[in-house]
């Protein structure tokens, strides 16, 4: 179909379109980037439909966008995106702004049960009975001229986001609206929260079996690698290798030999970083026994896993009860978090991940589940 398409490619022509869009009650909103050799995504394009015409938003182009924040903010838009992680990240890098109120088409999807963490082109299928072509995905987003195939692909992606929305939202209750717009202020309120590089440590790959000394060693070296790599603009692999750290941390190298020898060590990494790490990795185990980190727990027992099967049956059973895809009903890591605050014996705390009408549903069923265990043990 032919598809009516409007270029932006100046700031007045962005200011003029946003305060039209800024009387409507929704935009679908997607975007084009390239994040191959770097830690922040570089936008291609940016894509604006409300249904009618797709938009073409060239960021190389503009300047200030200080309207499409505006835009992104207004609390009587709703922004439409799809499965929208890394277009949140392009918003705040662009813009330094993220959309509110956020209604993602895929957790939509899931809240009406067509399918968990669905594709976008399958979405589509399923929806408007339309077959996508294949897309342009991997294709230089940034190369000017973008080619035919190129704008087609990403106007028509747009438009039909606007159409899935619109066909989507017509069978959501207004509960279950309401839940597809709070996990989306959840997703925001996420990317919102800056992760602190004296923090990452927590995540790294066994952790948890490093002394309370050696985890000090750890903790400066995520945090250079963290620091380094937004400096840089670099993935965080380029810095230094994610298997490295924990080697590291344990063996504590004092030489440059040895720390060449440290598994999945980049001889790059040794060359123009090698005295840093050195030194760094000296300051940290000089560092006093009063400001080591505390021990990490270790993970749930494998013996934990039948309790975990229990919890997440009264997600699914809530889930069939409201026909919601039962994968977004009780995260994994959620339940986790909670059996970490008690087990084995309890008493046992609802984790602060689980919130909201998650929490209000189910909150207590989980609690009497995990005491009714306690008892029978």
């Amino acid at each position: 179909m032919a598809i009516d398409i409007h270029w932006i490619l100046d700031d007045a022509s962005l200011a003029q379109h946003c305060a039209d869009w800024q009387r409507l009650p929704f935009v679908a909103v997607d975007t084009e980037f390239m994040r191959v050799d770097t830690f922040y995504p570089i936008a291609g394009l940016l894509q604006v439909s409300e249904g009618e015409r797709a938009y073409l938003i060239d960021p190389l182009l503009i300047e200030d966008w200080t309207p499409f924040s505006a835009l992104l903010q207004n609390p009587a838009v709703v922004k439409v995106l799809h499965a929208c992680s890394e277009d949140l990240e392009v918003f705040l890098r662009l813009t330094d702004s993220l959309p509110a109120p956020l209604f993602d088409t895929q957790l939509a999807a899931a809240y009406l049960n067509l399918g968990f963490s669905m594709g976008y082109s399958r979405l589509v299928q399923t929806v408007l009975n339309i077959e996508l072509p294949k897309g342009e995905t991997r294709s230089d987003w940034l190369q000017r001229p973008l080619s035919e195939t190129q704008v087609s692909y990403a106007a028509e992606d747009v438009l039909h986001l606007a159409e899935v929305y619109t066909a989507l939202q017509a069978q959501l209750s207004p509960e279950k609206n309401a839940w597809v717009l709070e996990d989306g202020a959840e997703l925001v309120l996420n990317l919102r929260r800056e992760v602190d590089p004296n923090e990452v440590y927590r995540e790294a790959k066994l952790a948890w079996k490093l002394s309370r000394a050696q985890l000090a060693v750890l903790r400066e070296l995520c945090a250079w690698r963290e620091r380094e790599a937004r400096a840089r603009n670099q993935p965080r692999n380029r810095v230094i290798r994610e298997h490295s750290l924990w080697p590291i941390a344990r063996n504590q190298p004092d030489n440059l030999v040895a720390l060449a020898r440290i598994d999945d060590m980049h001889p790059k990494t040794i060359r123009r970083d090698g005295e840093t790490l050195l030194k760094l990795i000296k300051d940290a185990a000089a560092t006093p026994a009063a400001e080591w980190p505390e021990a990490l727990p270790e993970p749930l027992p494998l013996e934990a896993s039948a309790l975990l099967k229990k919890l997440r049956a009264i997600g699914q059973r809530e889930g069939e009860r409201l026909n919601i895809a039962a994968e977004i009903m009780l995260r994994k890591k959620t339940l986790e978090a909670l059996l970490k605050t008690g087990y084995p014996n309890g008493p046992y705390q609802l984790p602060d991940s689980l919130r909201g009408w998650r929490r209000e549903l189910m909150g207590q069923a989980l609690l009497d589940c995990l005491a009714s265990e306690g008892e029978s043990a």
